[in-house]
């Protein structure tokens, strides 16, 4: 990755005004979650079938490549989902069920997922903490 000299410059200013600030930014991950009844193996594949890829973004999903929406990778870090609802896991099933019952406005659409398959995404998605 190739930073600008002014952002190299930031973080070398950054740096030395708080030297624990890198390392208190890496422990703020958030704790694994935790799926009850969710395969994540079985979510990689939901997430083929329904083609999220086309969209997202997905580390370890084949082909999802997708620029439409966001990136996916470190799911399981982010505070919110779409920035509409807290992160956790029955708004991640609800979510991916019916992302407007969440938010009326939204582009995700209804594609049939059921509760299983929805689990099992759900599953998939924490294991994507960004390291």
């Amino acid at each position: 990755m190739v930073l600008s000299r002014r952002y190299r410059l930031f973080l070398l200013l950054f740096a030395l005004a708080a030297p624990g600030a890198f390392a208190a930014c890496k422990s703020k991950q958030a704790p694994p979650r935790e799926v009850a009844g969710g395969d994540a193996e079985r979510g990689r594949e939901a997430i083929k079938k329904y083609a999220c890829g086309a969209c997202h973004l997905i580390p370890g999903v084949e082909g999802a490549i997708g620029k439409e929406s966001h990136p996916l990778w470190g799911f399981a870090n982010r505070g919110d989902i779409a920035h509409v609802a807290p992160n956790t896991p029955d708004n991640l099933i609800k979510w991916i069920r019916r992302p407007t019952d969440l938010d009326p406005r939204t582009k995700m659409p209804t594609l049939g997922v059921s509760e299983q398959e929805a689990k099992d995404i759900a599953a998939y998605l924490y294991k994507l903490n960004g390291e």
